[in-house]
């Protein structure tokens, strides 16, 4: 079992562009899932926006990132990143999950997602926002 904990930026319709930037800069590849691509298109204006995204290369910099929907706020000096938190099994991931809940504020329920077996995100007691998944085909 392994878990990883990365920066994960938030965007508004610019994801892919700074994935691609951060890509000439450290190298490694770069994977983008559209809203379009996981099926979950709630406004057709956003649905090749980045659903989820990372450069990851092999001199360890890794990076994650997506394209808040506009029905969600944002706002970029104040929620300008998550910690993603990833773990290869269900059990490992509800383990921190629950551990990290407590005096947190739910955001999404921990459960099945289309692009991950397991996804859930919180904002914990101290305002940090945790996306938490067990690592799916797109990673």
């Amino acid at each position: 079992m392994s878990v990883n904990s990365v920066t994960h930026l938030n965007f508004r319709g610019d994801a892919q562009a700074a994935l691609t930037f951060y890509q000439s800069v450290f190298g490694g590849q770069v994977v983008a899932i559209t809203y379009k691509d996981a099926g979950s298109i709630q406004n057709p204006a956003e649905a090749d926006q980045v659903m989820w995204g990372q450069v990851a290369a092999d001199n360890g910099f890794h990076v994650m990132a997506y394209d808040v929907p506009s029905r969600l706020p944002w706002n970029q000096g104040e929620n300008a990143f998550f910690v993603s938190l990833r773990g290869d099994t269900a059990e490992e991931v509800t383990a921190y999950w629950e551990k990290l809940s407590e005096g947190a504020t739910v955001q999404q329920p921990l459960g099945p997602a289309q692009w991950a077996p397991l996804y859930g995100m919180l904002t914990d007691r101290f305002g940090v926002t945790w996306v938490v998944d067990v690592v799916s085909e797109y990673s």
